[in-house]
């Protein structure tokens, strides 16, 4: 079925608290929490389309500088079934205090490590939070 399912693009953000914790989002209606971000619009590049999504999302402002890519991802998508979502994921800091916004219906902090404590989208758990881990690990 893999071969067939659609894939979906989008850009996520990791935005790290204090502690090291990770904020993850709840869409209204799901059940599972996911990275913010979200698709970019047509011929828009992909920070420009983070920064717009966490705005819109969060209310928090992108500093644009201390953008780290982490890679490009791709697993089941959870909002959308049967299909797949590849994210060009991005370690990044925002000015502001996030908060739920627009489709956005809760937010959380969850540790880079298993247990995170709230169900969590395959693609978070499974590929950026472990990238951001090693990185953190790393240094």
């Amino acid at each position: 079925m893999s071969d067939a399912a659609a894939t979906i693009q989008i850009v996520a953000a990791v935005i790290l608290d204090d502690r090291g914790q990770a904020l993850v989002v709840r869409k209204h209606g799901a059940s599972r929490f996911i990275q913010p971000g979200g698709k970019p619009e047509p011929s828009e590049a992909p920070l420009q389309a983070l920064a717009r999504e966490l705005d819109e999302e969060l209310g928090v402002q992108l500093r644009t500088a201390s953008a780290a890519a982490l890679g490009t991802f791709e697993d089941w998508a959870v909002n959308e079934p049967g299909q797949r979502v590849q994210a060009q994921a991005w370690w990044v800091q925002v000015h502001g205090t996030p908060q739920a916004r627009a489709e956005i219906a809760e937010l959380a902090w969850v540790p880079l490590q298993p247990p995170h404590g709230l169900p969590l989208a395959p693609l978070s758990e499974h590929h950026i939070l472990p990238a951001v881990a090693t990185r953190v690990t790393a240094r």
